[in-house]
């Protein structure tokens, strides 16, 4: 389907009418801010070129392109990240206030579930993704990923099932996270080593990613003690001055780490029963220039 050059109008107007909402498709199957910029640049080239007058469903075919390019790019970045330096985090986002207040949305972006769909196949993560996050039809996603109305159906009951058994077992309110993080960040800012104790669960994992450009532990900690020692021993080397700030990633509440005045990393957390159980910090550089300025995310 081709489209005549006078058509450049309209497609650009409803390009940017569901932008945010295409962005947010691209960024959970991919936990990539940039490769998901790259993903609506493709979407946009082969949107420029469809007859407008033969779709009856913009939002559909947009989302439908999306996701044939997010997979396309999700399948190569399954190989590029088996060479990847140590453990592997999605790239945070500075998220606005509106969606902290979207708990669905919220949710569907946080670091600790985005980790959860890095564990699926391509194929489960977009069906998965559209299904689940953003409510689309068995018929809209099997157009989308070359399967039968039928197969999707299999495919999202297998995702579902996988997710459903690695996910936070309940949704923690922004208010909860905010007062378990104030918690650490006084008991990180004063030497408080019995503070940071009772903050963290006994198993507590932390993952940092430094990409293989900064220094980051290549497996993860697991273990209250052993993580307060890793950061003990961390910062008594530092000769610049550590501060850690509040902010909003990917719709939770999270610290901004900075030495020096300089943004060092994220560092973002998973917490249940009033206690840190997951502990993310994204040092990679890399993934580091989202931060500054709000992405706005959406659901429709």
């Amino acid at each position: 389907m081709r489209r005549d050059h006078d058509r450049t109008g309209p497609a650009t107007e409803m390009f940017i009418a569901h932008r945010n909402l295409l962005f947010t498709v691209a960024y959970e199957m991919l936990g990539s801010a940039a490769d998901a910029e790259d993903v609506l640049q493709e979407t946009w080239l082969r949107w420029a070129e469809v007859d407008l007058s033969q779709v009856r469903d913009h939002r559909a075919y947009l989302v439908r392109i999306t996701t044939r390019q997010s997979l396309n790019r999700l399948r190569t970045m399954k190989r590029r990240r088996e060479a990847y330096v140590g453990p592997w985090l999605p790239e945070p986002l500075l998220t606005a206030p509106d969606v902290a207040q979207d708990v669905e949305l919220a949710e569907s972006v946080s670091m600790a579930l985005m980790l959860v769909l890095e564990t699926l196949s391509p194929t489960e993560r977009a069906v998965f993704v559209l299904r689940e996050v953003f409510d689309v039809s068995y018929d809209e996603i099997a157009a989308a990923v070359d399967k039968t109305p039928a197969a999707v159906r299999q495919i999202a009951h297998r995702a579902r099932r996988h997710v459903d058994a690695r996910r936070p077992r309940k949704v923690v309110s922004a208010s909860e996270s905010r007062a378990v993080l104030e918690s650490f960040q006084r008991a990180f800012e004063t030497g408080d080593l019995q503070g940071l104790l009772d903050v963290l669960a006994p198993e507590v994992v932390l993952m940092s990613d430094g990409g293989g450009i900064k220094q980051a532990a290549r497996r993860p900690v697991i273990g209250a003690e052993k993580v307060v020692r890793m950061f003990v021993g961390r910062t008594g080397k530092l000769e610049a001055t550590l501060t850690l700030a509040p902010t909003t990633v990917n719709g939770n509440p999270a610290l901004v780490v900075r030495l020096d005045g300089e943004i060092d990393g994220i560092m973002a957390i998973r917490a249940e029963d009033a206690r840190i159980t997951g502990l993310y910090y994204v040092r990679n550089p890399q993934k580091l220039s989202h931060i500054e300025s709000e992405t706005p995310l959406a659901f429709r």
